[in-house]
């Protein structure tokens, strides 16, 4: 099967199952076929085609079905009624809470649950360096191993093992959903053979919800970070030919800042953080020992 392929089979199962979350979503609100076409605009046959899973559906239409069922945009394209109404009620509730109750609940489920044990009792036996390129997880995880004495992996050389190809060849294939598939896969693999391991992640895992909550879970996660221009500079004496000329140091910098910016909040999630703007590897591996020793 061809990446297009793919693709055409994704979509036409997004479409059927946006049809029958549709009918569904009627049938609980006891609506006719008619009254929902009626009410959103929509006409009797195309309506009938979308429930059917057959429509090409506009995001156009998608708001005026959303408006008309009164329900969210969002909720006609997530699984969460798969999950029962329980689920739906949580979501509804944890959507009116304040950024500050959310983490308190947060915090409560991941006791409640059991999630915490990796990292509120005793050493903890995995370590993951979260950060932007340029922060010092791959300077830093080296000296953290030798210390330690526990083998010390990059998330992103395991990949592209995996791949068999260097990951820039598989993005232009794979895209950036096939990455992060593969990637989910790989730390599922490291968490299965290494009961002791110190990884080092590219600095996007975060954005991945599924696997960010694995990583949490499962490893002692630090956060190191820099000022942007820190990171750039980091970055330059890298030699990387993709800022090899002013216009592209230029989008470079641009793209550091957005990324921070996109993803401090998710990157303050982890356990612990080191500033490493005016730090050496080695003074950056001696807070993080610190830090863990903080732990037992």
């Amino acid at each position: 099967m061809t990446v297009t392929d793919h693709d055409e089979q994704g979509i036409q199962t997004l479409c059927l199952r946006l049809g029958q979350r549709v009918r569904r979503k009627r049938a609980a609100r006891a609506m006719t076929m008619k009254q929902l076409a009626a009410e959103s605009d929509i006409s009797l046959p195309y309506l009938s085609r979308v429930e059917k899973g057959d429509g090409n559906v506009s995001i156009s239409v998608l708001q005026r079905l959303a408006r008309a069922l009164n329900v969210s945009m969002d909720s006609l394209l997530s699984d969460q009624d798969e999950y029962g109404v329980d689920y739906a009620l949580i979501v509804e509730l944890l959507k009116r809470q304040t950024p500050d109750s959310l983490r308190e609940i947060r915090s409560h489920l991941v006791e409640t649950l059991g999630q915490g044990k990796t990292h509120c009792t005793g050493a903890p036996h995995r370590i993951a360096l979260i950060g932007l390129r340029g922060a010092g997880k791959s300077s830093t995880g080296p000296l953290l191993s030798h210390a330690l004495g526990i083998p010390f992996v990059e998330l992103n050389a395991l990949v592209a093992e995996r791949a068999g190809m260097p990951l820039s060849e598989f993005f232009s294939i794979y895209g950036q959903s096939g990455f992060r598939r593969l990637e989910r896969d790989c730390l599922e693999q490291v968490i299965a053979h290494y009961p002791q391991v110190i990884i080092a992640t590219g600095g996007g895992i975060v954005a991945e919800p599924a696997t960010y909550e694995l990583l949490l879970h499962s490893f002692f996660v630090c956060w190191l970070h820099a000022t942007p221009e820190v990171h750039f500079q980091r970055v330059m004496k890298q030699h990387d030919a993709r800022i090899a000329t002013p216009a592209l140091r230029d989008e470079a910098m641009a793209n550091i800042l957005a990324s921070l910016e996109a993803r401090c909040k998710l990157y303050a999630l982890a356990h612990a953080q080191v500033d490493t703007t005016h730090l050496t590897a080695e003074q950056v591996a001696k807070q993080m020992l610190i830090q863990l020793q903080r732990t037992r």
